[in-house]
């Protein structure tokens, strides 16, 4: 669910520009994940930014999944959205049900050229379930994710593209948003959990990456251990989708898979060699701990970047370790997070001031008194404002707002300035390893 995803998709975009929805169904599209991402080109709008929408920088490549993790992060802590912001998503939407990243005119009909997602589509389903009233909607979207389920269980980013632990997670948040039961949709006799599962590293103690999870298997099928994949996969292996509730983590949710010899068990100390999802969820959640640095942060994993740390990546560990019962181990993170989110939410948006809440929401602290800053407040001032009670009687708006200075998808601490879109694209397709403002 990380703000950085949009940076991955527009190196798919540019790679594989004229394709229509192939998208480069042969690599990861999320790549960079574990990095705080470069600035991508065009981050002024290059056209009106509709009303409705959150975010002042052009949605191209991150329209639905931003306006999605806001949404949710606003129900999360009881906050409605602004006037026209749940239409202008409804309206997004492909007849089929799915979601691309954006579509800048609704009114057209999708075709075999618009390039929907996984990512976009189960996100919106998220959004749209948290909301409410807009159940015809999120079913539609939700049969179109299971018509292009994987034979191994799992999703990729494009349909029909290899599956990934950050799809197939965002899916399996999506399925349990609208009352299915992930652990119920198999193809081929696969279920979601059994695709996870085959991404997970085996747990060995004193061994790099021990009960991590990879986004993909390389070319020889091995392993390797990402961040990023790994707090998405906790999540999923969990059954939890975007939001956590504080209080009720630490043991696997009604949407997960049962028959951990070790739920229950937190995530403190060494892995397990258990097989189930929910031992899957707490070995990744050891790992994740033991990545943090002594200040609390998870390090960039960007060529260059190395020991830069990665804000994006740091809360979605928060969340993902608040899932598994950890509680304890997010209390360094956040503290570090207070005390330095603010010049990458600033420039990333409101994907990143909604990874925040999610974060402070998940490990039980107030998102309202944030290092001392209001993460709602700041959230709901990069969309459209909120004049009436009842949100989803206000027609969407496709006025231009003026845009904004949001420099774009999310830059982190100053790195990657100098890396452009071709640099991006090489790194998607040679690495194979994967988050969504007024940006």
């Amino acid at each position: 669910m990380n703000v950085r995803r949009s940076a991955a998709v527009v190196a798919v975009l540019a790679a594989t520009a004229g394709v229509g929805t192939g998208l480069g169904t042969g690599f990861a599209p999320a790549a960079l994940a574990d990095d705080t991402a470069p600035a991508a080109p065009s981050a002024s709008p290059s056209q009106a930014i509709p009303t409705g929408l959150y975010g002042s920088t052009d949605p191209k490549f991150d329209g639905v999944w931003r306006q999605s993790l806001t949404l949710v992060a606003l129900d999360a802590v009881g906050e409605k959205p602004g006037a026209g912001a749940v239409d202008w998503l409804v309206g997004q939407q492909c007849a089929n049900g799915a979601f691309a990243a954006y579509r800048p005119d609704p009114t057209a009909e999708c075709d075999p050229k618009t390039a929907v997602d996984t990512n976009s589509t189960a996100a919106a389903v998220q959004a749209l379930s948290a909301v409410g009233g807009h159940d015809a909607q999120a079913e539609r979207a939700v049969g179109w994710l299971k018509d292009h389920q994987n034979d191994d269980g799992g999703w990729g980013f494009t349909a029909g593209g290899p599956s990934d632990a950050n799809s197939t997670s965002v899916v399996i948040g999506a399925l349990a948003a609208a009352g299915e039961t992930p652990a119920g949709q198999k193809k081929a006799g696969h279920s979601p959990y059994d695709a996870l599962r085959a991404l997970a590293l085996p747990c060995a103690a004193g061994t790099e990456g021990s009960g991590a999870f990879a986004y993909q298997p390389d070319k020889k099928g091995g392993l390797a251990a990402n961040a990023d994949a790994t707090a998405a996969a906790v999540l999923g292996s969990l059954g939890e989708g975007f939001v956590v509730d504080a209080g009720k983590t630490g043991e696997a949710g009604e949407n997960a898979e049962s028959g951990s010899a070790n739920a229950g068990a937190g995530t403190a100390g060494e892995c397990v060699s258990g097989t189930s999802p929910e031992d899957a969820a707490h070995n990744g959640a050891v790992y994740l701990a033991g990545a943090l640095t002594s200040d609390g942060y998870l390090k960039s994993a960007l060529a260059g970047a190395e020991d830069q740390p990665d804000l994006g990546n740091t809360a979605d560990a928060v969340v993902a370790l608040a899932a598994a019962g950890d509680t304890d181990a997010t209390a360094k993170p956040l503290a570090w997070l207070e005390k330095n989110y603010g010049p990458w939410a600033a420039k990333s948006g409101p994907a990143a001031y909604a990874q925040l809440i999610l974060a402070a929401h998940a490990a039980g602290t107030d998102p309202r008194d944030f290092g001392g800053a209001d993460l709602v407040a700041q959230l709901t001032e990069t969309g459209p404002a909120r004049d009436v009670d009842d949100y989803r009687s206000v027609p969407s708006d496709d006025t231009a707002d003026g845009g904004g200075d949001d420099g774009g998808i999310a830059t982190g601490v100053v790195l990657g300035a100098g890396l452009g879109l071709a640099a991006l694209a090489g790194a998607a397709l040679t690495r194979l390893t994967r988050k969504r403002r007024r940006t």
